[in-house]
């Protein structure tokens, strides 16, 4: 309960729409999903604290030189690319390893979720390394993560949106969707599609969040003199 409590209070605090839509809040914003993300999942939580204890654990010294610790670090991707995975170098900087250009080949499958950390083997004696996806930030995006699920806003008029009907949007797949409009929806309510958002931790995919706003339209009418 506190933890849900004190992400809800977080997340009003950092939400994008309420500071100006700023690429600062929406990384916050993105980091504090991943993190409740990780400690309201059992399985999650329990691989999460098992790696962090792993890491306070003080090295043994060895004669080949001075170890360093695990290192953490966030690779941060397009949405499709959780999707259909990717491949891409991560490059680590070691300060205990000077010098040298430590490059690694990191192998993201598809249907990964965000947040999903994997483990780099490296080189002894430099331990290992754990490399967090996240989703990339970029104010101008049309969807707008949460945990697994994705927001997006649909314009419509009116009229639609008092008589009801379908309307088309493309997913993140580049696929059309069809939006079902109810009779009477109102300004600002929102219509979940199930299954088109990001993937699930724990298999699946999160949904996708419509909402809807209204087409204003202008009519110019020209007076005779």
């Amino acid at each position: 309960m506190q933890i849900r409590a004190a992400y809800r209070a977080l997340t009003k605090q950092h939400h994008p729409d309420v500071n100006g839509g700023s690429r600062e809040a929406l990384a916050q914003t993105q980091a504090l999903n991943a993190a409740h993300e990780t400690l309201s999942n059992p399985e999650r939580r329990a691989a999460y604290d098992a790696e962090l204890a792993e890491s306070k654990k003080p090295s043994a010294p060895k004669r080949t030189g001075n170890l360093s610790g695990n290192l953490a670090k966030e690779v941060h991707l397009r949405l499709e690319e959780f999707l259909r995975g990717t491949k891409l170098d991560v490059c680590v900087n070691d300060p205990a390893n000077p010098g040298s250009n430590e490059t690694y080949e990191l192998i993201v499958p598809p249907d990964t979720a965000p947040g999903t950390r994997f483990k780099l083997s490296r080189s002894e004696p430099f331990g290992h390394g754990f490399v967090s996806v996240q989703v990339k930030a970029h104010p101008d995006f049309r969807f707008k993560p949460r945990g697994s699920d994705l927001r997006c806003d649909l314009k419509i008029k009116p009229e639609r949106a008092a008589q009801g009907g379908t309307e088309m949007i493309r997913g993140i797949t580049g696929a059309m969707l069809r939006v079902p409009i109810p009779r009477g929806t109102a300004r600002n309510e929102i219509i979940r599609i199930p299954n088109e958002g990001l993937p699930k931790p724990r298999g699946g995919r999160g949904d996708l969040l419509v909402r809807i706003t209204y087409r204003i339209e202008v009519r110019i009418r020209r007076v005779g003199k």
